[in-house]
């Protein structure tokens, strides 16, 4: 399984992991309006619980695809009364640009899945 990108430059190689990719995604997520974070569900009891600011790549998963682009699915946790339509669509936007604008990797598709929403 591929955990990283390299690309070939005319200055030398740069290889960027899934590390970056993920915590990149998440930071782009986290900031959309009505997201309160990211979603990660334990194994032992099944409930979904929301991360840490600082662990926000942990609800992130990144799949490297044959032509070298890369899929993003993210696991949020959203504000209570929040459009989810619009608000997935605006996290899909915002996350496809920031990891292509500061990767230089094609981003193929992002998969948003709202774990639970917060009320109040």
């Amino acid at each position: 399984m591929v955990t990283r990108i390299s690309q070939r430059t005319n200055l030398g190689e740069i290889t960027i992991t899934s590390n970056v990719v993920t915590t990149l995604a998440g930071a782009a997520a986290t900031n959309c309006f009505g997201v309160k974070g990211m979603a990660k569900r334990s194994t032992s009891d099944g409930l979904v619980h929301l991360l840490k600011p600082e662990a926000m790549g942990k609800g992130v998963w990144i799949t490297y695809n044959d032509d070298l682009s890369i899929s993003i699915d993210l696991h949020i946790v959203v504000d209570y009364g929040i459009n989810l339509t619009t608000l997935t669509s605006s996290i899909i936007d915002e996350v496809r640009y920031k990891v292509e604008r500061a990767t230089g990797v094609t981003v193929s598709s992002v998969n948003v899945f709202v774990d639970s929403m917060i009320i109040g």
